[in-house]
């Protein structure tokens, strides 16, 4: 018998390194994921990362810890005799939960439901079931990236705790949820 020529020889040992490397690179991402699971659950990195949204013109900075499932808008449902900002009930995951339109509660302009919309409900350590409307969501910001601002005396907004500015030069305000569920304004929903 005659050996195979050279160029119809296959490589048995290719297809086994890739499945390797394969196999190495899930567990290091699984690896990572876990370490990045355990950091936000012991709150280390609660305020570096936030998750920023737009709601109204203006872009603010939710703690991890206190922002929950975020949803793509749905049904409300109004709730009559209740202030304007209070948009009315929807079901998340089974849940009836309050929709807040915050800019509107800070007498800005109603916020435009389109395409971009969410609902970002409160998260479970607040104990509220509400959301909020939001223009759009921005994703993480790093918030050890960005320049912190000088801090002002407004007693107006007491959930507006901190502000940032970006590399960009846009102002970002940590949005303080546990301060909004305490304000009694926001608690009073009736007309």
């Amino acid at each position: 018998m005659s050996q195979p020529t050279p160029e119809f020889q296959t490589d048995t040992a290719s297809p086994k390194r890739d499945i390797a490397a394969r196999r190495t690179r899930l567990r290091e991402f699984q690896a990572q994921l876990v370490e990045r699971m355990q950091t936000a659950r012991s709150g280390e990195d609660t305020h570096v990362n936030q998750l920023g949204v737009m709601i109204g013109e203006s872009r603010w900075l939710l703690n991890l810890q206190t922002a929950g499932e975020i949803v793509s808008v749905g049904a409300i449902t109004p709730v009559p005799l209740t202030q304007p900002w209070f948009l009315g009930l929807t079901n998340i995951r089974g849940n009836l939960i309050s929709v807040i339109d915050f800019a509107r509660f800070q007498g800005h302009a109603p916020t435009t439901i389109d395409k971009d919309s969410r609902i970002v409900a409160f998260g479970p350590a607040l104990s509220f079931n509400s959301a909020l409307l939001v223009s759009r969501v921005l994703g993480l910001r790093n918030v050890a990236e960005m320049q912190p601002q000088a801090e002002s005396d407004d007693q107006a907004t007491p959930w507006a705790s901190k502000r940032y500015t970006d590399q960009e030069s846009q102002v970002w305000t940590e949005l303080d949820l546990s301060s909004v569920i305490q304000n009694p304004q926001f608690l009073h929903v009736g007309l």
